[in-house]
């Protein structure tokens, strides 16, 4: 399976039409989001194009091909003006023979590890910071922000295909891949 990976849209419209053009070019069968898409949050600025109401109508456009775990800005509202479940803490998927953690970063992350197998994945968000990394007992992964990039990251997603996980900015460009 080809699936994107992308987190912290922030009610960015402009960003999340980035999102779906890139999806659509990538060839994914499923965009797999890790929280944060209508709110920016106290924490962060206004990300440019900033349309919550926008973001809703191109999300429930495209409902059947995503899955979604819920963002520390989401909240039981957002649930009622989207079309798919975005209530959920964590998924569990089984992609390949590895089992991936995915969930947006702030209850479960590299400081409060969820119950993990060697050599499984923790996949998550939240912190707006590229990451493929391969520990000792776990790989991390964290496809940075799509709205609100930091620590001089660009604004980016992933995409899993065939036991590769590639880092690309949202025009394209490879940031970085990790074979798994």
């Amino acid at each position: 399976m080809r699936l994107m990976i992308a987190s912290d849209i922030h009610g960015s419209a402009y960003y999340m039409e980035q999102l779906v053009e890139a999806y659509k070019r990538e060839g994914a069968e499923k965009l797999l989001l890790l929280g944060d898409l209508l709110y920016h949050g106290p924490r962060n600025d206004l990300p440019q194009g900033y349309e919550p109401k926008k973001v809703i109508q191109i999300l429930n456009g495209m409902k059947e091909e995503l899955l979604c775990v819920r963002g520390n800005c989401e909240a039981e509202v957002d649930q009622m003006v989207l079309e798919f479940p975005v209530l959920a803490d964590y998924i569990m998927l089984y992609l390949d023979g590895h089992t991936f953690f995915a969930t947006h970063g702030h209850h479960y992350n590299e400081d409060s590890l969820p119950p993990l197998k060697k050599g499984d994945i923790l996949l998550h968000g939240h912190t707006h910071i590229q990451a493929l990394k391969k520990t000792d007992d776990y790989i991390y992964l964290n496809p940075g922000s799509v709205s609100i990039p930091k620590a001089g990251n660009t604004n980016s997603y992933m995409i899993y295909d065939s036991h590769t996980v590639t880092l690309k900015s949202l025009s394209g460009d490879v940031i970085d891949e990790l074979s798994l």
